[in-house]
């Protein structure tokens, strides 16, 4: 129905004022639905119900809410935020600005109509009003109940009663905030009312008590001061105190958020089952797993086995991320464990980071499952957290976890605050059942014993609804700890909830183990740095104190020597444990990337994320030519330290490669597309394969990203990737490599449409290669439109090749391909529709008047954000501890050719 954002951590829907009056007036007239409750956002409502506010997330969170909320653009400043946002301006919606419609319109269509809240002197001089303005207008009633009343339930429910048996229909509700968004959350459904407006002091506007600030003044955002200069004594502390905090929190606690964050297309959809064994990277899957592993060795088998168990009830993707182990993990996951998704993640780069690379890779699922390495599931548990994910309609389930003798963990958190942070410093474990203001664990055992939402868990295990998932990327500069609590808190500000379950049980075995001091400093000084981040520099340095003051109590124990040297000391902050890159400089063969693009502000941050800090060590050339650019991807690239950017005004990929070569003075060289995500693993081994007396071209093996493209895309690209010539050619990857032997078979390259193809045929099998390294992330079209739009350039392509060189068309050679590429009735609907997309976009393969790129798959990278776990050391140690320090560089001449063979058919696709 609506854009939504969110604004200082509360909702916001961006409508016009004639969709809210629609809205408004269609569910005042509505019998038998939930009533809407309307309320103005403005800085006062982001004072109250914002981030860190007395009432966060009681509105649009509680399940016990009685309506359903409308949340209106209301102030200068969300306008201005709002815009920023979205890109668009918003009008602003004043509650004192739609009342006066609503009346008139109500009064035509016959609704009853109720005030509540405002004085009795307001209420004579609103109905005077009302009978020479609006005589045909029914007025049900007016209330004015006194603060106490409000404040008594049962005082509250007489007066919605009363309100129930005058049949209003629309109840203006001016109370003041944050009482009238409270009162109507808890009563609206015993008003009998259709909706409910939360417009404050509309009811004094419309009597004429309190003036409407001159026209200029609003349209100038002063309006404001306006009415401090008429209500000082009033205004003076919301406006001048409570204000400015509400204005921070609007600046740094918003972003855009869909209406409703769209289901995953798997979501709700069985997949079938496979019992005793996991899915691979194809078609869908009830949940993905996620484990990220550090020298976990001794643990990961006892999980996976325990997973196994679980594939009675659901269909599982299980994937291993696996940090750089040294102990063998990801060969034993590999050899044990066959149908496991296991990687490399090309480093040790942390828990987060590992998260985010099995996410790329998660495939279809309606649901993603995070564990440690170190846990064991008790059967059903899994089911039983997918159907509580689905009966609270909740944004993450956590699961009861157990210590190696059976004990309970107190897993269940509570939101970092200073007080908090002083009674877990003073008290620690102790006193387990003080004020829940006290401490950040919930030591009650009550609340282990029921299901209920919760603020925050440890991190060793949770689901997540998947559309959540893929809105929440983990932060990773964390590395390690305070990166669940973050996670959580931004999964708060979406509106979702968190909920714990006890009937899923799951043993943590190696909970009970301690950390290293550096780690425990780590710990400690993350704790800090989220605080910083959601908090002012006053109250964040409050909360430094009671960390300080806890590790001063704490400092005698072995495990937290040097811990409060660190904490203290913020220039030892940067000697803590990090990533670190597998990828060694000594290590790494020199060479040039050149980068084509042609308005590629969408995806080349991206592209270049990985490649920068070579080019920055002065490791490799990298080179963006930017051809006939007219968006900002030539200013976004010039922000990667290292990069070279170059501009051409003539929109050419042929004229980008050949400029790329006149300023490359080094080989080999690896020509690359813009939209394409590459490792700097993947470079350095086609580099290391170029090198003299090696290959004359080369290209990384390549995967392609499916996630939310349309089942026929699906369906194609299981066909094109048994195909042997698209594992065979360099044309299919969008990245390859030359070394300077093999570039001198051409001068420069010809203006043709297919480069990569040119590039493939110029080559005999033995002197090129798709090497089994890395692959290079390619994201197809996501719709069907979109890939017929781009098989029109490549058949374009193959024929414009295929005239140069007096070849015939090689559609007999692929139509065989893909006979022999059928095994079954799937692989056989499979075909069909691949031969379908060819058909097709032979057909449509004519001289086109632009360049038809596909438009669908080419999203802006998700921004980075933050997290935090303050409590469970240990837990996450196997994901990325430095003190262990990382594996040894990978050997460069471990590239072998996943298939050669002979000269392949032109490209189909």
């Amino acid at each position: 129905m609506t854009d939504k954002v969110v604004l200082g951590g509360t909702p916001v829907d961006l409508v016009d004022p004639e969709a809210a009056l629609d809205v408004i007036l269609a569910r005042a007239a509505g019998p038998g639905v939930r009533p809407l409750a309307v309320a103005s956002v403005n800085l006062d409502h982001l004072h109250h119900f914002g981030t860190g506010g007395r009432w966060a997330g009681t509105l649009h969170a509680d399940p016990a809410s009685t309506a359903d909320w409308l949340y209106l653009l209301d102030g200068a400043p969300l306008v201005a935020q709002s815009q920023r946002l979205t890109k668009r301006r918003w009008p602003r919606l004043a509650g004192s600005d739609l009342a006066a419609p609503l009346l008139a319109r109500a009064e035509e269509r016959g609704l009853r109509v109720g005030f509540l809240g405002g004085s009795e002197e307001s209420h004579r001089l609103l109905a005077a009003k009302i009978a020479r303005e609006h005589p045909r207008l029914k007025v049900a009633g007016m209330w004015s109940p006194c603060r106490d009343d409000l404040a008594s339930a049962v005082a509250s429910q007489r007066i919605a009663g009363s309100i129930a048996s005058s049949a209003a229909q629309i109840l203006f509700v001016g109370l003041g905030k944050p009482r009238q968004e409270l009162w109507m959350d808890r009563y609206a459904g015993l008003t009998g009312a259709g909706v409910l407006l939360g417009f404050g002091a509309a009811v004094d506007f419309l009597a004429g008590r309190v003036s409407r600030a001159p026209q200029w003044v609003s349209d100038h955002g002063l309006e404001w001061g306006y009415r401090l200069a008429l209500e000082p004594r009033r205004l003076a502390g919301r406006y001048l105190v409570d204000g400015p905090p509400a204005y921070l929190k609007l600046r740094t606690q918003s972003c855009t958020l869909p209406p409703t964050l769209p289901e995953h297309p798997s979501a709700g959809v069985p997949a079938e089952r496979t019992p005793g064994r996991f899915t691979g990277p194809d078609g869908s899957a009830d949940v993905a797993v996620v484990v990220v592993t550090y020298n976990s060795s001794r643990d990961i088998n006892g999980l996976l086995t325990s997973l196994r168990a679980e594939t009675r009830d659901l269909t599982l993707r299980v994937l291993v991320a696996d940090n750089s182990s040294r102990d063998g993990t990801l060969g034993l996951v590999r050899r044990r464990h066959p149908d496991v998704i296991a990687f490399s993640t090309g480093g040790n780069l942390g828990y987060s980071a590992g998260i985010n690379a099995a996410m790329r890779r998660a495939g279809d699922s309606a649901a993603v499952l995070v564990l440690n390495p170190d846990l064991r599931v008790e059967e059903g548990s899994l089911k039983t957290l997918q159907l509580r994910l689905q009966a609270s309609r909740a944004g993450a389930v956590v699961p009861r976890l157990l210590d190696p003798t059976g004990a309970l963990s107190p897993t269940l958190r509570r939101e970092p605050s200073i007080t908090r942070a002083v009674g877990d410093a003073l008290l620690g474990r102790r006193a387990g059942t003080r004020p829940a203001w006290l401490a950040t664990s919930d030591f009650d055992a009550e609340s282990y014993a029921h299901p209920h939402p919760v603020q925050w868990a440890t991190g060793a295990a949770l689901m997540v609804r998947r559309a959540v998932a893929d809105a929440l990327p983990w932060d990773e500069s964390y590395f390690l700890y305070s990166e669940e609590v973050d996670f959580f808190r931004r999964l708060r500000m979406l509106g979702e909830t968190v909920w714990y379950e006890p009937a899923a049980t799951m043993t943590h075995v190696g909970g009970g183990s301690g950390a290293a001091p550096e780690l425990n400093a780590l710990l400690a000084v993350n704790s800090v740095r989220y605080v910083r981040k959601y908090h002012s520099a006053a109250y964040a340095a409050a909360f430094h104190g009671a960390v300080v003051l806890s590790e001063a109590l704490r400092c005698w124990k072995a495990d937290r020597k040097g811990v409060l040297r660190t904490v203290l000391n913020e220039h030892l902050w940067a000697r803590l444990p990090g990533p670190t890159s597998q990828v060694k400089v000594d290590d790494f063969p020199h060479g040039a990337v050149i980068i084509p693009a042609h308005n590629e502000s969408q995806v080349i941050g991206r592209t270049l994320a990985p490649l920068a800090p070579l080019a920055a060590a002065g490791v490799i050339d990298v080179f963006v030519v930017c051809n006939g650019c007219v968006d900002d991807t030539a200013e976004i690239a010039r922000g990667f330290d290292g990069v070279r950017v170059l501009e051409i005004e003539q929109a050419s990929k042929s004229a980008a490669l050949n400029a790329g070569d006149a300023a490359a003075t080094v080989w080999p060289r690896l020509y690359l597309d813009a939209d394409i995500e590459i490792t700097p693993a993947a470079v350095r081994d086609v580099l290391a394969a170029l090198a003299p007396g090696g290959l004359l071209a080369a290209r990384p093996a390549v995967r392609f990203d499916l996630q939310e493209a349309h089942p026929l895309i699906h369906a194609y690209y299981g066909t094109r990737r048994r195909l042997p010539s698209a594992r065979s050619g360099l044309w299919s990857a969008g990245a390859y490599g030359l070394s300077e032997q093999g570039h001198t078979r051409f001068a420069e390259f010809p203006n043709v449409i297919a480069d990569d193809l040119f590039v493939d045929r110029l080559f005999t099998p033995s002197e090129k290669a798709v090497l089994d390294v890395e692959p290079v992330v390619v994201r197809p079209p996501r719709t069907p439109s979109a890939q017929l739009a781009v098989l029109n350039r490549v058949y374009r392509g193959n024929a414009q090749q295929n005239r140069m060189e007096g070849r015939r068309s090689t559609a007999r050679g692929t139509l065989k391909e893909v006979a022999q590429s059928i095994h079954g009735p799937l692989s056989a609907v499979n075909a069909a529709v691949y031969l379908g997309f060819a058909v097709a976009g032979r057909r449509g393969s004519v001289p086109a008047g632009g360049w038809e790129r596909d438009e669908s798959s080419r999203r802006p990278a998700a921004a980075s954000h933050d997290p935090l776990n303050s409590s469970h050391a240990g837990s996450h140690s196997v994901s990325g501890s430095g003190r262990t320090g990382t594996a040894g560089p990978v050997p460069v001449t471990g590239a072998r050719p996943l298939q050669s063979g002979p000269a392949p058919a032109a490209p189909v696709g």
